[in-house]
């Protein structure tokens, strides 16, 4: 019975020996889970610091070099600045002179327009002139005209010369007194008188070739304006044109006769447009 005792208590102490192992294994197993629980938050917590401080340090990186970016620009613009500060004052004084100098080319365009417009009007008042004085010619014979700022009075060589001969007829003076009596009443007109032939050669004792016969058929009509019509040989140019400036064809007798002529070129003032071109150069 004794030994039962003993057995029975031992197998007590055994038991409630299990139960304390059994609850303290449970206690330090509950200790390792919330230890180790709090170690994977700490890890997970320092790789998010971790990665935080790497997004941090590359915003840093990323900040600085914008700010040194913006600084590098604010350089460029206060150098940028200074020098158009430096350049304000005299491109004000070229802006300046510019619209000065478009005010004196506007005032000389205007002067030489006002120039242009007297001469034109210069001329037609001479062709008026001209053709009033004239005006019982045949219009066949006589051609009255301006081009290229020039009058031009055209005498078929019928009117004015015997064919092939640079004497002129006696019934021409008086076509010429008309002419000189108009160009006499405008002194300051220079001109010029050109003879023209057809495209038949010719040749005598008294003439080469062409070229000389539109010569020497000028040179007459000029020797009559002077002589008998007191203009002054300054104002006069005699030249020939021989068969080179036709109006017509030669291939017919009705364009022969047309190129066979005398013109009287009344030149514009050309010493009164170089007078108004130099005075800006002047000024």
């Amino acid at each position: 019975m004794k030994r039962l005792n003993i057995l029975t208590a031992g197998v007590v102490v055994l038991l409630l020996s299990s139960c304390a192992g059994k609850k303290k294994l449970l206690l330090e197993q509950e200790r390792y889970d919330r230890l180790n629980t709090t170690l994977v938050q700490t890890q997970q917590d320092l790789e998010k610091s971790r990665l935080a401080n790497d997004e941090s340090a590359r915003r840093n990186a990323q900040l600085n070099s914008e700010i040194q970016s913006l600084s590098k620009q604010l350089d460029l613009l206060k150098s940028t600045n200074s020098t158009l500060s430096d350049l304000s004052s005299s491109q004000a004084q070229s802006i300046q002179r510019s619209i000065d100098n478009m005010g004196s080319a506007n005032a000389f365009i205007h002067e030489l327009q006002r120039g242009i417009a007297r001469r034109d009007s210069l001329s037609m008042a001479l062709v008026m002139n001209l053709k009033g004085a004239l005006s019982d010619i045949n219009d066949q014979d006589i051609d009255i005209q301006i081009e290229k700022s020039a009058v031009y009075i055209s005498i078929s060589d019928r009117l004015l010369f015997k064919s092939g001969s640079f004497d002129v007829n006696e019934s021409a003076r008086v076509v010429l007194g008309k002419v000189a009596q108009v160009l006499n009443s405008k002194p300051d007109l220079e001109f010029l008188v050109e003879g023209h032939t057809d495209n038949v050669p010719i040749k005598n004792n008294c003439i080469i070739d062409n070229w000389d016969l539109s010569s020497k058929r000028a040179t007459a009509i000029v020797r009559i304006l002077q002589n008998q019509y007191s203009i002054d040989p300054k104002r006069m140019t005699a030249g020939g044109r021989s068969e080179y400036v036709p109006l017509q064809s030669n291939d017919t007798v009705t364009g022969k006769a047309a190129n066979r002529r005398t013109r009287i070129v009344i030149l514009p003032q050309l010493d009164q447009f170089m007078k108004l071109l130099e005075r800006p150069a002047a000024g």
